[in-house]
């Protein structure tokens, strides 16, 4: 793109030379330059905004499905009895375990951090991703890719745009800026797609662990037939595992699972929204041409039309 500027150039300057004042005809041309550039320098670093805090989807729907719970059960009964200590170890001590012999502590430790970090989730919006590409590559455009060095400091908020820059200011191929851009989009990936199958796992035993729970409960009981009077609570406290276990798998560890797949999910549309600003920069392409790339990888309902609604105005 900086070929028509170049030649358009040498133009102005014969015209300038026939008319004897070639000294304005540079100072024409400089104040156009420096004007545009101000508005894409400070753009990129505020353009996106973060989207969540408080994951109240994930809240409120464990929050109701509580709420049900309860109401049915002091509806019907007593709280109390629902509450056994022996029933509760066998179901969340006996999960733990057996994830953690599926995996190893490391995963199981990651899994529920990443399980916690969900229900405070934060997002960046993948149109303002988008755009601020966009403001880079015209940024990077109008006077070179070098110039995205001075604009480092506003993006340190977003680590990988961060890097991603950085390789493009290093003069690094484009080739070699995808492979290790997707290579680390990929190995995040497969950290989240860990974390969800650790919780997709342990939703799957933790059911399994209150029918262990329940059968233990019902040999103790059959062992004290002699005693009518004492058959019926210890059926209920035998039927209160399976209980624990239903709801801990159904209610709580697949809901996370889900939530942490779909974090991954956002995370890694972001990143790849990033890589593909990054190699259409370090390749000079036209910016046109990557909001068409930026589409193709974007949902229908979040793609952009950059070029045809908002770059006139900042060009106002």
């Amino acid at each position: 793109m900086a070929v028509p500027s170049d030649s358009a150039t040498p133009g102005r300057a014969k015209a300038a030379g026939r008319g004897g004042q070639a000294a304005p005809a540079p100072a024409s041309m400089a104040a156009p330059a420096a004007a545009p550039m101000a508005a894409p320098a400070a753009a990129p670093g505020r353009s996106v905004r973060l989207r969540g805090g408080l994951d109240l989807a994930t809240l409120v729907g464990l929050a109701a499905a509580a709420a049900v719970i309860v109401l049915a059960i002091t509806t019907g009964g007593n709280l109390r009895a629902f509450l056994d200590p022996p029933s509760l170890l066998i179901v969340l001590g006996g999960t733990l375990a057996v994830t953690t012999a599926s995996f190893s502590l490391g995963d199981v430790a990651v899994a529920w951090r990443n399980a916690a970090a969900v229900l405070v989730h934060q997002t960046l919006d993948p149109k303002g991703v988008a755009r601020q590409v966009l403001l880079l590559a015209e940024a990077a455009r109008r006077a070179g890719p070098e110039t995205l060095r001075n604009l480092l400091p506003e993006l340190r908020g977003e680590p990988f745009l961060h890097r991603s820059v950085s390789l493009i200011t290093e003069g690094l191929p484009p080739d070699a800026i995808e492979r290790m851009l997707t290579g680390e989009v990929e190995a995040t990936a497969g950290g989240h797609g860990r974390s969800a199958g650790v919780l997709r796992r342990a939703s799957e035993v933790a059911p399994a662990m209150g029918l262990i729970g329940t059968l233990v409960g019902l040999v103790q009981m059959l062992g004290n037939l002699s005693d009518p009077s004492a058959i019926g609570p210890a059926m209920a406290l035998a039927l209160l595992t399976t209980f624990y276990g239903a709801v801990l798998g159904n209610v709580v560890l697949a809901p996370l699972a889900a939530k942490v797949e779909r974090s991954a999910e956002e995370d890694a549309l972001v990143k790849t929204l990033y890589t593909i600003g990054a190699v259409s920069i370090a390749r000079q392409e036209n910016p046109r041409r990557l909001e068409m790339l930026l589409n193709a990888v974007l949902p229908p309902e979040k793609r952009i039309q950059y070029f045809d609604r908002e770059a006139p105005r900042v060009g106002a």
